[in-house]
């Protein structure tokens, strides 16, 4: 024979609180309270910013849209690479593994829209931004 024993309902609260934190990634437990949601990288409209390192840390290089050449290849500074990168240009922009623009490496093309990339899957070494 089955018994039940009510539950009080502070504790279904807390219990269905506690599903529904395992259902998103990331927020179960006191370290995720503690961290808080990520921080963008500052950018104004019309720019392309590009971070040195991820999660937009680092050296950071401004190119303003006026004064960019499009559909030209323009390379980061010798020696230098981005790892994260802020596209508020209004137009498409891709970005090269390769401080050439070749298609040789890894190349990826980001909306100008708005797109905050807080790390790349390569060092950005050059971009394209493009016609609309």
């Amino acid at each position: 024979m089955r018994t039940s024993t009510p539950v009080q309902p502070s504790t279904f609260l807390a219990a269905v609180a506690l599903a529904a934190a395992a259902l998103v990634p990331g927020t179960a437990g006191p370290a995720h309270a503690a961290a808080g949601p990520p921080t963008l990288g500052a950018c104004a409209t019309g720019q392309l910013c590009l971070w040195a390192k991820p999660d937009f840390k680092g050296t950071r290089h401004t190119y303003e849209l006026s004064t960019l050449d499009i559909n030209s290849c323009t390379a980061l500074p010798a020696g230098t690479s981005a790892q994260a990168l802020t596209n508020r240009t209004g137009r498409p922009v891709t970005t090269y593994q390769s401080a050439e623009c070749q298609e040789t490496g890894e190349f990826q093309t980001y909306p100008g829209d708005g797109v905050w990339l807080p790390q790349s899957p390569y060092q950005v070494r050059a971009f394209k931004v493009w016609e609309r």
